[in-house]
């Protein structure tokens, strides 16, 4: 589904709680924790449900809005006034325009990250409910998440934690950044994972790129191709459920090191078509 695709008719008005840094300041990603707190009834989120920001356009386009796609990143929760208050994670980006070679600041990442406290602005939405918590309490949940992605992860182990503390199943997170420092909610910063470290059931991985400074892509291959046998194994039982987050390269790079695990790339496909299929292989990616 396209941006264009998405009803964006149903608006609300969004007020800044807080806008804080969470990554260290030597980091070279700038990510920020927005505290966002909406006064209207009939606005009702869910963890694993994304909603659509409308940061200003550009009048001379002939643009009234530019709508961008954000992940709940932490529970939500209801206040005693009635309003309901959640958080999301952005991360400052600019890109390369790919004719003119100039660099230009991303819209709705460089409006977001810009708000102060008490400023408002427009939101869409929710849709959809992405990570679906498993029927089954000794399910496995392997997690794989890039950068931002981890979002939705973080809001969904604490829901699971919270509400489902009959759930004993194995919790297994894949967590990609350039560097450590970019690892989001785990790093000095603000490490909310740390509360599940202690836990038998659950296992965060971090996935690195092996040469951060000469730009490389994150090698995911190092990760998960030492644990080969483990990760078949779980892909073949009926109990394991996956969920993927992030930039949508980060599909080709894991099909191709489980074209690896499996063998072959057809193999791999099969597979991954059936965990489909049944709703065990869920993508949220943008």
């Amino acid at each position: 589904m396209q941006l264009k695709d998405f009803d964006i008719s149903t608006r609300y008005a969004a007020r800044v709680v807080r806008n804080e840094r969470i990554t260290a300041p030597e980091s070279g990603q700038e990510v920020r924790e927005i505290g966002v707190e909406v006064d209207d009834p009939d606005f009702d989120v869910e963890v694993g449900q994304n909603f659509g920001v409308l940061a200003p356009g550009n009048p001379a386009l002939g643009q009234e809005h530019h709508l961008r796609l954000y992940s709940i990143a932490d529970v939500p929760r209801i206040n005693g006034d009635g309003t309901t208050e959640f958080t999301m994670c952005v991360r400052r980006c600019d890109y390369i325009d790919d004719f003119s070679g100039e660099r230009y600041k991303g819209v709705a990442s460089n409006f977001l990250c810009d708000l102060t406290p008490n400023q408002t602005f427009t939101i869409t939405g929710p849709y959809g409910h992405a990570f679906d918590a498993p029927r089954e309490n000794n399910a496995t949940l392997v997690l794989i998440g890039m950068g931002t992605g981890i979002a939705p992860f973080r809001a969904f182990v604490k829901y699971l934690h919270a509400s489902r503390p009959e759930y004993v199943g194995r919790v297994i997170l894949f967590h990609g950044g350039r560097t450590g420092l970019d690892l989001l909610y785990r790093n000095d910063k603000k490490d909310d994972f740390a509360l599940y470290y202690d836990s038998e059931t659950f296992e965060a991985i971090n996935v690195l790129s092996s040469r951060p400074a000469l730009s490389d892509s994150i090698d995911w291959g190092s990760a998960i191709l030492p644990r080969g046998e483990e990760i078949r194994r779980l892909m073949e039982q009926d109990d394991t459920y996956v969920y993927l987050a992030g930039l949508t390269p980060i599909r080709n790079d894991l099909d191709t090191v489980m074209g690896e695990v499996y063998g072959s790339a057809e193999a791999w496909q099969d597979r991954k078509s059936e965990l489909e299929s049944d709703d065990r292989w869920v993508e949220l990616l943008y």
